[in-house]
């Protein structure tokens, strides 16, 4: 079923035939239209990694990008340099998001080593001290169409140069611009001499964040991390991520396989549940005893599939020749925002993107539909790597409920 022409929550209650913008449509009132978020608030938009469909990613710039253009939010991941510093990049190889590869001086530092499992050629992190690492440039990431003439240009940075913006931005702009940053591999970097949490921890105390109501949110798809956060102390609000594999889009079910079947820290001690046990019920519950809120991949709460022929082939629904998720179309949600919500658990899904190949059939090309579709559902926040666009999917939300 495709969700793009379905009823919002709001028409169904109404028996509208379209979407319902106020409860006048339905009885006169013109009290705006409840938030079906858990706290009653309109959703958080999350700069994920910055502003990463415009600049490269996690740098000062693209953070300032993402708050300038209304995030509440900015996102960093967190790993270790060589002396123990911890900066933003999504990934330990450094190979994947800045021009080491072009740094003569470096040339000897290039190796073949395993993270999570995977085998990797590259430059890690933890083979540079700061010093070197800020010689490096920040490449752009992920979808070559976006804009590439940045590269090299900006610098990596580090948490507290995160920090010391979203503080400095929340007086320039009257506003509260929270931090969201991830523990990246903490058992890798545990295995490696350079655990990440404590320092984390170190951090946010000597910020005078140390509380449920600071404006940041502590992540990691490791249960392990978030647990020993909390143990020694954290007391910040803690999001479990969750991950798969990839879309089977002939079922409209992930798939999982290594190393985005289960949390590392779980393949390590020999847990054989896998990220889809964390979205049952069971695992929610579970959940709930070390964390807030959870983190999941999208189609964990809108599953999206082909559309088969009478041959069991896919439809090529754009036309383009070629079957890919541009063709899928958006399923019956599942209960998951429902279900999380029950046990008081927060719900900020991942990654929202602008570009079409990234959005089913049913969004007809345009990324406010996708964003409507989840704000509808009462998520109470996602990670974008357009804020702009979340920004204004949000601003046609709030119209929607009378605001």
């Amino acid at each position: 079923m495709s969700t793009s022409k379905s009823l919002s929550p709001w028409g169904q209650l109404c028996g509208a035939s379209g979407l319902t913008l106020l409860l006048a449509a339905c009885g006169g009132s013109t009290v705006p239209l409840p938030f079906l978020t858990l706290d009653g608030n309109a959703p958080l938009v999350v700069g994920h990694r910055g502003a990463p469909g415009y600049l490269p990613e996690e740098t000062l710039e693209a953070y300032t990008l993402a708050i300038d253009q209304g995030a509440d939010v900015i996102e960093p991941d967190l790993v270790s340099t060589k002396d123990g510093v911890l900066i933003a990049r999504h990934d330990p190889n450094l190979d994947y998001s800045t021009n080491v590869s072009t740094k003569a001086e470096f040339a000897g530092r290039k190796k073949t080593t395993t993270v999570d499992g995977e085998t990797q050629t590259g430059w890690f992190a933890s083979d540079f001290t700061l010093a070197e690492i800020k010689t490096l440039g920040a490449n752009m990431t992920g979808d070559a169409a976006r804009p590439q003439q940045y590269n090299g240009l900006y610098k990596v940075i580090t948490f507290q140069e995160i920090i010391d913006l979203a503080i400095a931005k929340t007086k320039e702009k009257g506003r509260t611009i929270a931090v969201y940053p991830e523990t990246k591999n903490p058992t890798y970097h545990r295995e490696l001499g350079l655990p990440l949490e404590d320092t984390l921890i170190a951090i946010i105390n000597k910020t005078g964040w140390n509380s449920k109501t600071a404006p940041i949110f502590v992540q990691s798809f490791e249960p392990s991390s978030l647990k020993y956060m909390r143990s020694k102390g954290l007391n910040t609000r803690l999001i479990q991520l969750i991950d798969a594999d990839d879309y089977d889009l002939k079922t409209g079910k992930l798939t999982f396989a290594a190393p985005y079947d289960r949390p590392y820290d779980w393949f390590k001690s020999g847990d054989k549940r896998l990220f889809s046990d964390m979205v049952t019920v069971t695992g929610l519950t579970e959940i709930k005893t070390y964390a807030d809120g959870i983190g999941p991949w999208k189609p964990y709460i809108v599953p999206v599939k082909w559309e088969l022929n009478a041959a069991g082939a896919p439809v090529d629904k754009n036309g383009d020749g070629k079957t890919d998720l541009s063709d899928a179309l958006s399923q019956t949600p599942t209960s998951l925002v429902s279900d999380a919500h029950k046990l008081g658990l927060l719900v900020h899904p991942y990654t929202f993107r602008n570009e079409k190949r990234r959005l089913t059939f049913d969004m007809a090309g345009d990324p406010l539909n996708e964003y409507l579709q989840f704000y509808r559902l009462g998520v109470d926040g996602l990670f974008s790597d357009f804020a702009d666009t979340a920004v204004a999917g949000r601003a046609k939300y709030l119209k929607e409920t009378g605001r």
